[in-house]
């Protein structure tokens, strides 16, 4: 079975709560890790909710990067979703990681996409593109 992409589910636990309400530096932080990854950025966009938490999510040419805060917990939900293969999806993992100071991480990683093509190879884009 070959997949058109992965998808990595993350839960940072025990992060820096003053860092979780400041909506500039989450965007930064995902942005940087996108760059880090090799992704290929196309569009951003963050809100800030009052009294705090943050949501945003940077659509890559590869799929998209979502997060949500919650200061109150010291809690960030992250999906990374990228699909070919020339992104390294558990790079920005580790940027985030270290740039929420996160204490704990729980992560799971699911194939989308899957097919059985025998010794086909899978195409991310299709040829024409």
């Amino acid at each position: 079975m070959q997949a058109l992409g992965r998808q990595i589910l993350v839960e940072f636990y025990e992060c820096d709560s003053e860092l979780l309400k400041d909506k500039d530096y989450i965007a930064n932080a995902m942005l940087e890790a996108c760059k880090i990854g090799l992704a290929t950025i196309v569009a951003h966009t963050f809100h800030s909710f009052s009294p705090f938490g943050v949501s945003g999510v940077v659509v890559i040419a590869e799929s998209h990067v979502a997060i949500h805060t919650w200061p109150e917990y010291g809690y960030a939900a992250v999906d990374i979703f990228t699909c070919g293969e020339t992104i390294e999806p558990w790079k920005l993992f580790h940027h985030l990681k270290n740039a929420l100071k996160s204490k704990h991480a729980s992560k799971m990683e699911l194939k989308r996409g899957l097919f059985d093509l025998g010794e086909e190879k899978l195409l991310h884009k299709p040829l024409g593109s």
